[in-house]
């Protein structure tokens, strides 16, 4: 696919899933000349040079590991800034920062809830996606029950995701459903895309990054034939170059989760 191939398909699809959701699309800032904030001593400089902006809005910059710090949390909120990425996705605990550092700009606070095993309660899901979005998160992942689902048990998966879907739609948030796909088979798949339009998500994405496998193709395309259109598809777990990104984009992904996002933006950028 060339460049010119790329953007034109991610442009058809920004464009009609924006119409759908019945929203005019946003015209992106362009990023702020400084970060914002003074970096803690010893950060590393952020990442520059040349971004391919198309390609950014469609990536969630994520930074979910459980020993990441506040340094490195600054790090990937003044690279989403610089970049224009469309999202950074945080655990819970960093959102009232993430937020903060984030204000005034077109990039979004992402949040994960039930992560990464999605077998709390329902009740626990709730609470922890209302404080969220009360601390300032736009957008949550939330990983679906699923045990519940290789058991047989659609009506209680489709509860627990309405929930939280009611939920972030009361506080004006999206919700992507997390499905753990490495953990399914294709059946279970397509019954867990169909709970999540169901029970009203946003988004059907594939992976935490935390168990046993990531997105593949084959899956990103198995969904989006499932779920049609309509609603988001967001591949995540081993995207790590331009050519991953590129092959779901092209099976159909409309958000990139990623931690390898300045260097695949930047890779794009200099073809």
């Amino acid at each position: 696919m060339t460049d010119a191939e790329l953007d034109l398909l991610v442009a058809r699809i920004g464009d009609e899933f924006v119409a759908r959701l019945g929203k005019p699309a946003a015209t992106a800032p362009a990023a702020p000349a400084t970060s914002g904030y003074d970096a803690p001593a010893g950060a590393a400089p952020v990442a520059s040079g040349p971004t391919d902006k198309r390609l950014a809005a469609m990536i969630d910059h994520t930074l979910l590991r459980p020993d990441a710090t506040r340094a490195e949390i600054l790090q990937v909120c003044a690279e989403a800034r610089t970049h224009g990425f469309a999202s950074v996705c945080v655990n819970s605990s960093w959102v009232p920062l993430v937020a903060r550092e984030l204000k005034g700009t077109s990039v979004k606070t992402c949040t994960v809830i039930g992560f990464p095993l999605g077998a709390m309660s329902t009740a626990a899901k709730v609470f922890e996606t209302e404080e969220t979005i009360r601390n300032g998160a736009t957008e949550v992942d939330m990983v679906l029950a699923i045990g519940l689902l290789r058991a047989g048990e659609d009506l209680a998966v489709e509860k627990d995701i309405r929930a939280v879907a009611e939920a972030c739609h009361r506080g004006g948030a999206i919700l992507k459903a997390i499905l753990e796909t490495c953990l399914l088979n294709d059946a279970q798949k397509v019954t867990a895309c169909k709970l999540c339009v169901a029970a009203g998500a946003d988004f059907v994405k594939t992976s935490t990054g935390f168990s046993k496998g990531g997105a593949t193709a084959k899956d990103i395309a198995l969904m989006r034939q499932t779920v049609g259109p309509g609603l988001g598809v967001k591949a995540s777990g081993g995207i790590r170059s331009l050519a991953d990104a590129r092959t779901m984009i092209t099976a159909g992904a409309s958000r990139i989760g990623a931690s390898a996002s300045v260097r695949i933006v930047q890779e794009s950028a200099a073809q």
